[in-house]
């Protein structure tokens, strides 16, 4: 699963789908599944909620390092990141997870990992919830990817099916989302990498046939009250 990734895997995608919720449990999974150093570098500065370095202390436990501000706050809302995010991609010896903010916005950052950046071992992961105002057609998940790939100045190299609707997920939401993303992917050539979902909110088995792999998931940003 994971480890068959390139080893820098930066996870993008339009505000809402999910990409956070993603990141870390896909730095989890990852940290279970290979030796080494581990890290994830929080730089989403578009704004406050559900961000990665919140679950700092959790991380840092599991052996995963984490790399966001300076500023010794979790939700201040200041553009700041930390010098520190260009140090994993240079040292070959980091596996690497970068946790972008939303939409072309958020990409600005890579601008500070560009110079140093090597595409070759480099994945650009679009998490894409279907149910989402701008990501719900073919049409408008290709335009938001294209100004993500115009942004940051990478090619999408996978999408991920995170088609949701928080605690009221079903396996049919998760079919939806595949029906869009394969027509998707029929235009672009780009594959469908994941299929992410909690476990906990699916009262049946998800189905075969989907277009890429299963990756259950486990609530890490959002309380039991949201």
């Amino acid at each position: 699963m994971v480890t068959d990734d390139k080893r820098v895997r930066i996870i993008t995608g339009h505000y809402g789908s999910g990409k956070t919720e993603f990141a870390v449990n896909y730095v989890k999974k990852l940290r279970e599944s290979v030796e080494g150093k581990v890290a994830i570098a929080d730089l989403d500065i578009v704004n406050v909620y559900f961000r990665s370095r919140e679950k700092k202390a959790e991380l840092e436990e599991k052996g995963i390092q984490v790399i966001a501000s300076n500023l010794d706050t979790a939700v201040a809302d200041v553009p700041a990141v930390s010098g520190a995010m260009t140090m994993p991609v240079i040292n070959k010896e980091y596996q690497y997870v970068i946790d972008l903010g939303g939409n072309d916005v958020g990409t600005l950052v890579l601008g500070r990992i560009k110079p140093v950046l090597d595409h070759s071992e480099t994945d650009f992961l679009m998490v894409v919830n279907a149910y989402r105002p701008n990501t719900s057609t073919p049409e408008g998940i290709i335009e938001q990817m294209e100004i993500l790939e115009y942004a940051a100045g990478l090619k999408v190299t996978g999408f991920v099916n995170n088609t949701n609707l928080v605690r009221e997920t079903t396996v049919d939401c998760l079919l939806h989302g595949d029906e869009v993303l394969k027509e998707v992917t029929k235009r672009t050539g780009v594959p469908v990498k994941y299929v992410a979902y909690v476990k906990e909110l699916l009262t049946e088995d998800v189905p075969e046939g989907l277009s890429g792999e299963l990756f259950p998931m486990e609530f890490n940003m959002r309380e039991t009250w949201m």
